[in-house]
């Protein structure tokens, strides 16, 4: 039976393409500033500091996206032209897993399903820090959504 959630993750499968079609500097002010609003509280705690002269690549293979990020002055800084010391990569489907802890991260790596790259001890230390984000420090509404369509995700694998 075709449920609305699940008709939801179709669409999702079709229409999250097109985000490679919106231009990447779009995509860096979008993301620069919702990162910096989200992750407030842990970045005025240091928990970003790990990328403090380190540049995190994190490319999404089945929509065509990716994005290098660091600790900048003033909070996290999005980037095109810059050398990733690391590059983490997975489907949107499993990085959605791991941003709604339905899926255990060390899992997730275990089977190959997240990738890291470059500076193992680097991307070892980012995986800890998402897993260590507080789900409370998000808006309860973004939580909520996340970690419903990330159980439907898993529902549906």
């Amino acid at each position: 039976m075709l449920t609305l959630e699940t008709s939801a993750l179709r669409a999702a499968d079709r229409l999250l393409p097109l985000a490679a079609r919106v231009p990447s500097g779009l995509q860096r002010a979008i993301l620069q500033r919702a990162a910096n609003r989200l992750f407030a509280e842990p970045l005025a705690d240091g928990a970003f500091d790990i990328l403090d002269g380190h540049w995190l690549r994190l490319e999404v293979n089945d929509l065509g996206l990716g994005w290098s990020l660091t600790r900048g002055r003033d909070g996290l800084r999005f980037a095109d032209a810059c050398t990733p010391s690391v590059t983490i990569r997975g489907s949107w489907r499993d990085f959605l897993l791991l941003a709604g802890r339905q899926e255990d991260p060390d899992t997730l790596f275990f089977r190959r399903r997240l990738v890291i790259e470059g500076d193992t001890e680097l991307g070892l230390a980012v995986k800890n820090l998402i897993d260590s984000l507080d789900p409370d420090s998000l808006p309860s509404w973004l939580w909520r959504a996340m970690r419903r369509a990330s159980q439907v995700v898993q529902e549906n694998a």
